[in-house]
């Protein structure tokens, strides 16, 4: 997996196909910036960051920076991305719900979704702080775990639509159903990558996470959620 950048030079990287954007280009965008309404868009509320595997092959996996917003107080929609950088690459979508939302599904529905509890209570699900942020770490910290709080009792269901751990430069095929983890053993290796993974985001140490989490309520999760791993089984 090809490690995330926050480069501020959006065409710093090749990793799309087409010629780097032109000076015209450049400019319209600016001038629609300052003209045009992007209402839906102010509904972005928060970023956390995660890894998805694959469900059609759970050894594969993708880090995964999500830009979420409330539609209602039970359902949350995210715009998903490789990376925070501005050149950052739109790879998918993630809607959450809320428990009752989520045993109201049929079972063929249910099994699409997945749990938030280890992402959760491992650290591994994070709110990165930003670098330029005034707000002080340990208040931050109160914050994010606050956050967490409500996302424990989520459900999510995930699609990827450009495969960027296969280096594809195009959105090709299919869209992939992803899930989560809901044990640290389904992913090798696991600690190394959530390490790379801080190193990146100032501030960020999922043990410290984990640590500070422990007293986050963990809510029973539904049989038919993370269904993947329970065919694994």
């Amino acid at each position: 997996m090809a490690s995330a950048t926050h480069t501020k030079d959006r065409d710093a990287e090749p990793r799309v196909e087409g010629e780097q954007r032109s000076t015209k280009s450049t400019v319209l965008e600016t001038g629609a910036a300052m003209t045009q309404d992007f209402s839906p868009l102010q509904n972005v509320c928060a970023h956390l960051n995660a890894f998805h595997v694959y469900a059609s092959d759970p050894r594969r996996f993708v880090e995964t920076n999500h830009y979420c917003g409330h539609l209602t107080e039970d359902v949350w929609q995210c715009l998903l991305y490789d990376s925070p950088s501005p050149g950052a690459r739109l790879i998918g979508v993630e809607y959450m719900i809320r428990p009752h939302l989520y045993e109201s599904l049929p079972q063929e529905e249910r099994r699409l979704w997945h749990s938030h509890v280890f992402e959760v209570k491992s650290g591994m699900l994070v709110m990165p702080r930003p670098s330029s942020a005034l707000v002080p770490q340990a208040l931050w910290e109160k914050a994010e775990t606050a956050e967490m709080g409500e996302v424990v009792q989520l459900y999510g269901k995930v699609y990827h639509l450009w495969q960027v751990d296969r280096g594809d430069k195009l959105p090709l095929g299919e869209p992939q159903l992803m899930t989560s983890l809901s044990a640290a053993d389904q992913l090798p290796g696991l600690e190394a990558v959530l390490d790379e993974r801080d190193k990146r985001f100032p501030g960020c140490d999922w043990r410290r996470k984990r640590e500070i989490r422990k007293d986050i309520k963990e809510p029973q999760i539904h049989p038919d959620a993370d269904y993947t791993w329970k065919k694994k089984a």
